[in-house]
Protein backbone atom coordinates (compact mmCIF):
# COMPACT_ATOMS: atom_id res chain seq x y z
CA UNK A 1 0.00 0.00 0.00
CA UNK A 2 1.95 2.72 -1.69
CA UNK A 3 -1.05 5.78 -1.29
CA UNK A 4 -3.51 5.54 1.50
CA UNK A 5 -6.92 4.96 0.45
CA UNK A 6 -9.55 7.28 1.78
CA UNK A 7 -10.95 4.83 4.00
CA UNK A 8 -7.50 4.49 5.78
CA UNK A 9 -6.79 9.00 5.81
CA UNK A 10 -11.09 8.87 7.34
CA UNK A 11 -10.21 5.96 9.95
CA UNK A 12 -6.77 5.90 11.12
CA UNK A 13 -3.39 3.94 9.79
CA UNK A 14 -3.94 1.62 12.67
CA UNK A 15 -3.03 -2.16 11.46
CA UNK A 16 -6.84 -2.98 11.63
CA UNK A 17 -7.91 -0.13 9.45
CA UNK A 18 -5.81 -1.20 6.92
CA UNK A 19 -6.24 -4.78 7.00
CA UNK A 20 -10.29 -3.74 6.35
CA UNK A 21 -9.28 -1.32 3.76
CA UNK A 22 -7.26 -3.92 1.78
CA UNK A 23 -10.48 -6.65 2.15
CA UNK A 24 -12.72 -4.07 1.42
CA UNK A 25 -11.01 -2.80 -1.83
CA UNK A 26 -10.00 -6.56 -2.53
CA UNK A 27 -13.37 -8.02 -1.94
CA UNK A 28 -13.89 -10.00 -5.05
CA UNK A 29 -10.54 -11.98 -4.15
CA UNK A 30 -9.70 -14.85 -1.41
CA UNK A 31 -5.99 -14.22 0.90
CA UNK A 32 -4.00 -16.11 2.84
CA UNK A 33 -3.35 -14.24 5.77
CA UNK A 34 0.21 -13.84 4.77
CA UNK A 35 -0.38 -12.71 1.64
CA UNK A 36 -2.95 -10.09 3.81
CA UNK A 37 -0.32 -9.35 6.14
CA UNK A 38 2.22 -8.99 2.83
CA UNK A 39 0.10 -6.58 0.76
CA UNK A 40 -1.21 -4.19 4.63
CA UNK A 41 2.53 -4.00 5.29
CA UNK A 42 1.74 -5.46 8.79
CA UNK A 43 3.36 -7.96 11.15
CA UNK A 44 2.04 -12.07 10.87
CA UNK A 45 1.88 -11.44 15.06
CA UNK A 46 0.15 -8.31 14.45
CA UNK A 47 -2.49 -9.94 12.09
CA UNK A 48 -2.99 -12.67 14.65
CA UNK A 49 -3.55 -10.46 17.51
CA UNK A 50 -7.48 -9.67 15.86
CA UNK A 51 -7.56 -12.04 13.39
CA UNK A 52 -9.91 -14.70 15.76
CA UNK A 53 -11.90 -11.64 16.08
CA UNK A 54 -12.81 -10.94 12.55
CA UNK A 55 -13.74 -14.55 12.08
CA UNK A 56 -16.07 -14.66 15.22
CA UNK A 57 -17.58 -10.85 14.44
CA UNK A 58 -18.32 -12.36 10.54
CA UNK A 59 -16.22 -10.22 8.99
CA UNK A 60 -14.51 -12.53 7.35
CA UNK A 61 -14.80 -16.10 6.38
CA UNK A 62 -12.52 -19.57 4.90
CA UNK A 63 -13.30 -20.11 1.34
CA UNK A 64 -10.63 -22.97 0.57
CA UNK A 65 -7.64 -24.43 1.61
CA UNK A 66 -4.60 -24.68 -0.92
CA UNK A 67 -2.03 -26.95 0.38
CA UNK A 68 -1.49 -25.69 4.23
CA UNK A 69 -2.53 -22.11 3.57
CA UNK A 70 -6.28 -21.32 4.43
CA UNK A 71 -7.72 -18.39 2.40
CA UNK A 72 -10.11 -16.12 3.30
CA UNK A 73 -12.37 -13.47 2.11
CA UNK A 74 -14.40 -10.48 3.12
CA UNK A 75 -17.64 -11.57 4.13
CA UNK A 76 -19.86 -9.61 2.01
CA UNK A 77 -23.28 -11.25 3.61
CA UNK A 78 -22.54 -9.85 7.32
CA UNK A 79 -24.47 -6.34 7.90
CA UNK A 80 -21.34 -4.54 9.57
CA UNK A 81 -19.70 -5.26 6.44
CA UNK A 82 -22.14 -4.30 4.00
CA UNK A 83 -22.38 -1.01 6.64
CA UNK A 84 -18.46 -0.69 6.23
CA UNK A 85 -18.46 -0.56 2.07
CA UNK A 86 -20.90 1.46 1.93
CA UNK A 87 -18.44 3.69 4.24
CA UNK A 88 -16.10 3.11 1.56
CA UNK A 89 -17.91 4.32 -1.11
CA UNK A 90 -19.65 7.53 0.71
CA UNK A 91 -16.39 8.59 1.35
CA UNK A 92 -15.36 8.21 -2.27
CA UNK A 93 -18.67 9.89 -3.40
CA UNK A 94 -17.60 12.90 -0.69
CA UNK A 95 -14.05 13.03 -2.31
CA UNK A 96 -15.33 13.00 -5.49
CA UNK A 97 -18.05 15.91 -5.20
CA UNK A 98 -15.08 18.14 -2.93
CA UNK A 99 -12.71 17.93 -6.24
CA UNK A 100 -15.68 18.95 -8.50
CA UNK A 101 -16.46 22.24 -6.08
CA UNK A 102 -12.50 22.84 -5.99
CA UNK A 103 -12.79 22.07 -10.16
CA UNK A 104 -15.91 24.82 -10.41
CA UNK A 105 -14.17 27.36 -8.21
CA UNK A 106 -11.07 26.96 -10.11
CA UNK A 107 -12.82 27.66 -13.52
CA UNK A 108 -14.71 30.68 -11.96
CA UNK A 109 -11.26 32.48 -10.78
Amino acid sequence: MNKKSLFIKAMGNSPVIKVLDFLIENRTFDYSKSDIARETGISRITLDSFWENFIKLGIVKKTRTIGRATLYTLNKESESVKKMIELDLALSVAYSNMQEEKQEQITIA
